[in-house]
């Protein structure tokens, strides 16, 4: 008797965990797939990726790192900034001291605030050697009028879409395209 009352409890219980609850759905969106027309407007709506080069890999690799900065703090991720800042600092070991030393200040803290305070001076310090560095493709200079206490600061990106560096999720698109850098 308890033998059938364990049977027939488990067996149940046994048919709709190995069948049940993987049930499968007609349905492609159900399942997250997306249909070509669906695929075709994401890719219209997606942001163009500016395809930047620089005459030497020094100013190539602290562009890419300072986009990889420009990404932690839009994603307030102060943790990710100090390592990409104590990144740029390695790049920058024997060049352009101004900027390591800006860098290292990045570095040297996980206040969001101080790091963008000091990406704002980076921005304004690295204008000039992206500007006349670039020997290919194009990125932009986007600008917030209520970062720095509202005085407004600049920054870099690769892509013509307003990120903010400054504020995060908390403005994410506070702010607008300025310019287009070309060679």
């Amino acid at each position: 008797m308890t033998y059938k009352l364990l049977t027939s409890l488990l067996l149940p219980a046994f048919l709709f965990a190995s069948c049940g609850g993987n049930a499968q759905t007609e349905n492609a969106t159900e399942t997250g797939l997306s249909t070509p027309a669906e695929v075709e407007a994401q890719q219209e709506s997606a942001p163009e990726i500016a395809d930047t080069e620089f005459g030497d890999p020094i100013t190539d690799k602290v562009f890419q790192n300072y986009l990889h900065l420009r990404t932690a703090l839009v994603n307030s991720d102060a943790g990710e900034a100090s390592k990409v800042a104590f990144e740029m600092t390695t790049t920058l070991e024997n060049e352009r001291p101004e900027l390591r030393t800006i860098a290292q200040r990045i570095a040297d803290t996980n206040d969001l605030t101080e790091q963008r305070i000091a990406f704002a001076e980076l921005t304004t310090a690295a204008e000039s050697l992206f500007t006349e560095g670039i020997t290919g493709g194009k990125f932009y200079k986007l600008h917030c009028p209520m970062a720095m206490d509202g005085a407004g600061a600049d920054w870099f990106s690769e892509v013509d879409e307003v990120r903010n560096p400054f504020y995060g999720d908390k403005m994410l698109k506070c702010g607008s395209v300025t310019g287009e850098i070309t060679q």
